[in-house]
């Protein structure tokens, strides 16, 4: 069994989807493991990690802005320290995920066809993400 874990820094420059997939997927291989399990896990609480569409762009932008019609900045949030943008941002990641598994098949992801990973930035302003990436198996 073998265990091998990164992290990752990703710069995200304003609030959208970004692509992380190629940046995962390049730990998995410096692991070495053929067979097994990939754990991503975004130390942030205004951002979420999702598996989505990569065909498309329309998907990820419905994506967003259904989101923003779910939990408008307009709305009054007692936390509002750090701007509008803040609390819904921390609403957006309870309501979607910071942690992903992906299965390792011959080496690489075994992601579907359509299918990336995401970092989904919720802020407005530029910010610096860390992902912790643990593969592990044989």
């Amino acid at each position: 069994m073998v265990w091998h874990q990164e992290v990752v820094e990703i710069a995200t420059p304003r609030a959208g989807l970004f692509d992380v997939t190629s940046r995962v997927a390049a730990v998995a291989e410096r692991a070495g493991v053929r067979v097994g399990l990939v754990s991503v896990f975004l130390q942030h609480t205004s951002a979420s990690l999702v598996v989505q569409e990569n065909a498309d762009p329309a998907v990820l932008r419905d994506l967003e802005s259904f989101f923003a019609h779910l939990v408008p900045e307009t709305r009054h949030y007692e936390h509002a320290d750090e701007g509008p943008d803040d609390m819904p941002a921390h609403v957006k990641t309870a309501l979607s995920r910071t942690e992903q598994t992906l299965p390792l098949r011959d080496g690489r992801l075994a992601l579907g066809t359509w299918q990336a990973l995401y970092v989904w930035e919720h802020r407005a302003r530029p910010h610096q993400r860390r992902l912790v990436v643990t593969v592990w198996g044989e």
